[in-house]
Order: C-alpha cells, then sequence, then structure tokens
C-alpha cells in the first residue's frame, strides 16, 4: 500500500480545519476520480478503512483515495467551538477539502471528474447528505452500516457525562454500549465525541430533504440491528431517481453492525459499483 501524505491546513470561512486529511495514491494510476471516505463515531479512518483492508482494495482498483477523520477522531484536533461537531459544518468542510485536492465537477464521458463517496455508520449519514445536496460533484455513493434515523438522537448525553466524571453507571443500554465502545479507542477525546452527539441531536437527521440523486448501494451487516430500516432509505432513493436500477442494496450474511465492514463481499461489491 502506498504511503499516504497529509494535506496542508485548510480553511472554511476563515476558520482553521477540524478535519485532519490523508491522501493514499496508488502506485498505478487509473486516472479515475478519487474516493472520498468517511468513517463511524468513535472510529477512524485508520481502524475503519486502512486496518480493514479497504485502502488496499480501493488501491488495487486504481483508485487515489482522500480519507478524513471527523473532529475529536483519529488524527483530527477536538475542536472546543459546538458548531465544529454539526453535520453541516462538517459537509462544508468536506467541499472544502475536496476543492483543495482539485476535484473537478462532474462531466459526462470525464472518468477523472467528479469523487465517489463510501461512508460506514454515521459517515453513511454524512454521506447521503454531501451526496443529496453536491448532485455536481459525486459520481456515486456507497452506504454501509445505514440508517433512516440517528441512533445518536438517544444517546443520554447526561448520564454519559455523569458516569465519565465518576458517578453512577449508564442504564440506557445503547448509551452504555457506544461509551464502552469509544473508550476501547486510546486515541479517542471523550469530550468531543460527547461534544459531537451534542451537535448532532442539534441538526436530526431527515433524509428525505436530502435525497442522493445519482446512483447509491446501501449495505449492513444481516445482523445489524440499523438493517431495519434500510427499506426506507431504498424507497426515498428509488422514489427520487424514478428507477430501480441505480438503487442496489447487499446484505451480508450473518455480519453485525461492528464487523460488516471488514467483509471481502462488501469491499468486491463498493469497487464494483463505484467502478459502473
Amino acid at each position: 500500500m502506498a504511503t499516504p501524505h497529509h494535506e496542508a491546513e485548510h480553511r472554511v470561512e476563515g476558520t482553521a480545519n477540524s478535519l485532519a486529511v490523508r491522501i493514499f495514491t496508488p502506485r498505478v494510476d487509473a486516472a479515475a476520480r478519487p474516493v472520498l471516505l468517511i468513517h463511524g463515531f468513535a472510529s477512524s479512518s485508520e481502524l475503519n478503512w486502512v486496518a480493514t483492508g479497504w485502502i488496499t482494495a480501493l488501491h488495487d482498483a486504481g483508485r487515489k483515495v482522500i480519507a478524513v477523520d471527523l473532529p475529536g477522531h483519529g488524527l483530527s484536533p477536538a475542536p472546543e467551538d459546538l458548531d465544529a461537531y454539526t453535520p453541516s459544518r462538517i459537509r462544508a468542510e468536506l467541499l472544502q477539502i475536496l476543492q483543495d485536492a482539485h476535484v473537478r465537477p462532474l462531466v459526462e464521458g470525464d472518468a477523472s471528474s467528479g469523487v465517489d463517496v463510501l461512508g460506514y455508520s454515521l459517515g453513511a449519514r454524512l454521506a447521503w447528505e454531501f451526496a443529496g445536496t453536491q448532485p455536481q460533484l459525486v459520481h456515486r455513493v456507497v452506504l454501509g452500516g445505514p440508517a433512516s434515523s440517528d441512533p445518536l438522537a438517544t444517546f443520554d448525553l447526561e448520564a454519559a457525562r455523569g458516569q465519565l466524571a465518576g458517578g453512577e453507571p449508564i442504564a440506557d443500554p445503547t448509551t452504555a454500549e457506544l461509551v464502552r465502545m469509544a473508550q476501547l479507542v486510546p486515541t479517542n477525546n471523550m469530550f468531543s465525541l460527547l461534544s459531537m452527539v451534542e451537535a448532532i441531536k442539534t441538526e436530526p437527521f431527515s433524509p428525505e430533504e436530502a435525497v442522493p440523486s445519482m446512483p447509491v448501494l446501501l449495505v449492513a451487516g444481516e445482523r445489524d440491528e440499523l438493517a431495519a430500516s434500510l427499506p426506507t432509505l431504498l424507497e426515498l432513493a428509488r422514489g427520487h431517481q424514478g428507477s430501480d436500477a441505480h438503487v442496489r442494496e447487499l446484505i451480508l450474511p450473518a455480519r453485525t453492525h461492528a464487523n460488516a465492514v471488514t467483509s471481502r463481499a462488501y469491499k468486491q461489491a463498493a469497487v464494483e459499483f463505484i467502478n459502473g
């Protein structure tokens, strides 16, 4: 795998970026459009995409990869400003990152124009909204572990803050599990992660407000509880496009939300889809 390099600091509306960017360039450049990767909550580009073999799979297909770390995750800073964690701010930063990487608007017949977007879990929500609002840039989008509503919307912030301060254990099982998983990653900044939850609660996910108009592939593990809402996203995408032809789904047998991202079948399907 090629060695990544880090992009110079960009600025959005005069404010320093809160997303670390890693560019992975393949040894053999196929002159194809790049791929933007957006990881999930309490993860990172390293954990979500590098360690699971995604960069290698995309490089084998001749794709340059632009991987970002969300605020407070991976190599990104942990801003004190709550606005830095909102989905709308993150989408603005993603747009600036693509401009800095010289990604050009889509041109029919030009396979190097535009960008393909892959998002997992929270990254799938962000990718759905980004694709829905940037049709002139996004060629195809692959959403892994998606949901039609945001699981973080019911996160018990007060209980989480209380436990982290040495108080009572968290009663809500979903909140408790998210905090447990977040604490397993030494680089995670818990203050930052809770700030992200708080910010996301101010901008609830409404998938019907920004439906992608380009081809969409939705992927979920068979044992992923979030997969129950997959049909809602499929219906929205198919209704918006007026056809089933460019909206596909893949259910991974025996996989959960936690381990679906490691699936070889998932990687193969995603690469074939964005190359279509």
